[in-house]
């Protein structure tokens, strides 16, 4: 027999307040619901998924502004619930289920088709808190009879040093016997891009782009740091950015 997941902790997105009532009533008669929250925009979803961490969502396709699909790209993968999609429509099932859904709920649905889309979220929840969480990739830092372990989420930014690239991480740096090429078939291409020939960004890092005064474009990070953008990477990064959500121009 299946592990039962401890109680869980539901989040309903949905703009229509009426949606929103009737999972909720549902999810109220399921003795291994621990909490239910609800979100009536999904700008509104991404922030309470990041702060709250539930276990499963509830997730409408089609809301103003942001829908499910959206959201799902702004969340990492360590914040990600599980999913099961609620929609109206049924042409967005296939989309769903390459983005990561376990479950497709066709409105109206009934209270079976409901508590069969439950089963499943419980088998997989109980699956993801029997299996260990997965390793930090690291990058190994040695100098002057030290070695440093630089987990790579946490790289803002990679610069070329000559012989080495430079590891910026928060207001630290750490040099890498290791060439830009080299590093950049190491690290992960949704994560990390590259902007300048010198230069590879930490997209989770970036906060916006910016046109100077020039007409050149300059990538913003979190921390305020300023990167050139070359035109060359210039289409690659505007494509990535659009896919994460992210503003393009300020």
């Amino acid at each position: 027999m299946a592990a039962r997941p401890a109680r869980i902790r539901a989040l309903i997105v949905d703009d229509e307040p009426l949606a929103r009532s009737n999972l909720r009533v549902l999810l109220g008669q399921d003795t291994d619901i621990e909490s239910v929250q609800e979100c009536g925009s999904g700008a509104e979803a991404v922030s309470q998924i990041r702060a709250e961490r539930p276990d499963l969502v509830f997730l409408d396709v089609q809301m103003p502004e942001c829908g499910g699909f959206e959201v799902l790209k702004m969340l990492e993968a360590d914040d990600m619930p599980v999913i099961v999609f609620v929609t109206a429509y049924d042409e967005y099932a296939l989309r769903a289920f390459d983005a990561g859904a376990l479950d497709y709920l066709l409105k109206p649905f009934d209270d079976a088709r409901f508590h069969l889309a439950m089963q499943r979220a419980k088998q997989q929840i109980a699956a993801k808190e029997s299996s260990p969480p997965p390793e930090t990739p690291r990058l190994t830092v040695r100098s002057a009879g030290q070695v440093a372990y630089v987990p790579v989420p946490d790289i803002d930014w990679v610069e070329a040093a000559d012989y080495y690239v430079c590891l910026h991480v928060g207001n630290k740096s750490h040099l890498l016997r290791k060439s830009m090429a080299e590093l950049e078939q190491e690290l992960d291409p949704h994560l990390f891009c590259r902007i300048h020939r010198s230069t590879i960004v930490n997209l989770r890092k970036v906060r916006t782009l910016e046109i100077d005064a020039a007409g050149e474009y300059e990538v913003i990070l979190a921390g305020g740091h300023k990167l050139r953008l070359s035109r060359r990477f210039r289409k690659d990064l505007l494509a990535r950015m659009r896919e994460f959500g992210a503003p393009l121009a300020g």
